[in-house]
């Protein structure tokens, strides 16, 4: 069997510095740790929230 490279690299690279920024984007804006924290959670989902308001507002 073949190794398989599919080329993701660069995907993992814009979310990961997507993360970092939402992290501190959020963190930094949090008045209390536990804002902190689900500034932290909030985060690590950003991507998918950012694709259902698209398509939310694109109306499917």
């Amino acid at each position: 069997m073949g190794c398989s490279n599919n080329g993701n690299g660069p995907a993992g690279a814009v979310y990961g510095i997507g993360f970092i920024g939402a992290a501190v984007y959020f963190i930094s804006h949090a008045a209390t740790f536990w804002a902190g924290v689900l500034g932290f959670l909030k985060a690590i989902v950003w991507p998918a929230l950012l694709v259902y308001g698209l398509l939310n507002h694109i109306g499917m």
